[in-house]
């Protein structure tokens, strides 16, 4: 389906269920709109969501900061959709990309197509605290890629979750929650998955993936499910922490980047070998002020794609592939401060210490920023600028400047 007809049903599906159903209440910021069927059998909330960056960038020459580089960017278009179906207990969320960078990356696997979709999961709490997923989403791994882009501290998350992230993929999810004490909150979730990210078409190409997560929140449940939301706009007026864990074991993967990535590719098809990530993180809330502290460590058995008799990786044309898992480990610090008149300080420490097998240069970035919340994170303006330091590749330093219009 091409963009403008997918975009034409989505308006008339709009336009047609709200002359026809009862739509409640809302306001900005709540779904543009926000509809219950008469039976009340089922609901639905359609909020698109617009996120624009312009950003410059200047590398050092050796004397001096050269000419920058100029870049405007719509970095996220995206329609929303999200309510229950038959009983409020079966929830669902579909979550629509239309920018360039939303559908990117297609291949054979995805039959060349545009990747449109982003998340399309049913939740179905089947018993007490249970919860069941099934569809496309977001697997349960590091705090920083699980928060939504609309709800960032800063323009864009960081380096270590652009090279270590576990991002999305199709299959099962099994969620659960237990209430130790009368503040001690504990959950628990498990992921069974495919292993190769969104979109895939022509079902499983290596092995399956395994990812678990524990979270401990030792002060009770943040407001308004602030442990994934950067930023303490609801200035916790108690001290709030999350502490949680992510294994993900991913069997027979066929990407440099675990589910992400490109793929290795031998004379014979694709190779494969065992990806393990771990993450270790944090977030932290009170009056204002929140800090998110992330480690991230990967490694693989036989990180090098080889032929099957131990040669250097060929494609179909004959040129060696050089293809490697990236593996290593990174660290990300952040802290913010959400000031009475919502304009936000924070600042960002990241490092990325890649295995020497990878021949990779190993990053250092700072990053300080400045934001305005005018409704939330649904209508803010942000801008940050981060020096980069990159061992044997020269100095750079970029600014980023943007907004974002959520309803």
């Amino acid at each position: 389906m091409k963009l403008h007809h997918l975009a034409m049903a989505v308006v008339c599906f709009v336009l047609h269920t709200a002359n026809s159903q009862e739509i409640t209440e809302t306001s900005f910021g709540k779904g543009m709109l926000n509809l219950v069927a008469k039976d009340s059998s089922w609901s639905v909330k359609f909020a698109p969501r617009i996120q624009f960056r312009a950003s410059s960038q200047w590398d050092h020459d050796g004397d001096t900061y050269g000419n920058p580089e100029y870049n405007f960017l719509i970095r996220r278009a995206r329609l929303k959709f999200d309510g229950f179906a038959f009983s409020p207990s079966l929830k669902y969320k579909i979550e629509l990309g239309l920018s360039n960078r939303d559908i990117s990356g297609a291949n054979r696997f995805t039959g060349d197509a545009p990747r449109y979709i982003l998340d399309a999961v049913v939740m179905w709490n089947f018993y007490e605290n249970f919860e069941l997923w099934v569809g496309q989403t977001k697997l349960p791994g590091n705090v920083e890629r699980v928060v939504s882009s609309a709800n960032l501290q800063l323009i864009d998350r960081s380096l270590l979750n652009s090279r270590f992230n576990i991002d999305r993929d199709v299959g099962f999810q099994l969620r659960h929650y237990t209430q130790l004490s009368e503040t001690i909150l504990l959950r628990e979730k498990f992921a069974l998955s495919q292993g190769e990210g969104r979109n895939i078409t022509t079902g499983n190409l290596g092995g399956l993936q395994y990812t678990g997560r524990l979270e401990l929140l030792p002060f009770g449940a943040f407001e308004g499910k602030g442990d994934y939301i950067q930023s303490d706009l609801s200035r916790e007026q108690s001290p709030k922490l999350m502490v949680g864990v992510t294994y993900d074991f991913n069997d027979n993967a066929v990407k440099t980047r675990s589910n992400l990535g490109s793929y290795m590719v031998t004379s014979t098809g694709l190779y494969e070998t065992d990806i393990t990530t771990v993450f270790v993180d944090a977030m932290f809330k009170y009056k204002g002020f929140s800090f998110m502290g992330e480690f991230a460590a990967r490694e693989a058995d036989a990180p090098v794609a080889v032929e099957t008799n131990g040669l250097p990786a060929m494609d179909e044309e004959g040129n060696v592939t050089e293809d490697v898992v990236l593996v290593g480990n990174a660290l990300n610090l952040q802290a913010g401060y959400v000031f009475e008149s919502n304009y936000e300080i924070a600042g960002r420490f990241t490092t990325v210490d890649y295995d020497a097998i990878t021949e990779t240069a190993n990053p250092e970035q700072y990053t300080l920023g400045l934001s305005k919340y005018i409704v939330g994170h649904k209508l803010k303006v942000q801008s940050d600028i981060s020096y980069t330091t990159l061992a044997g590749e020269p100095d750079s330093i970029e600014f980023r400047i943007g907004f974002d219009l959520h309803f």
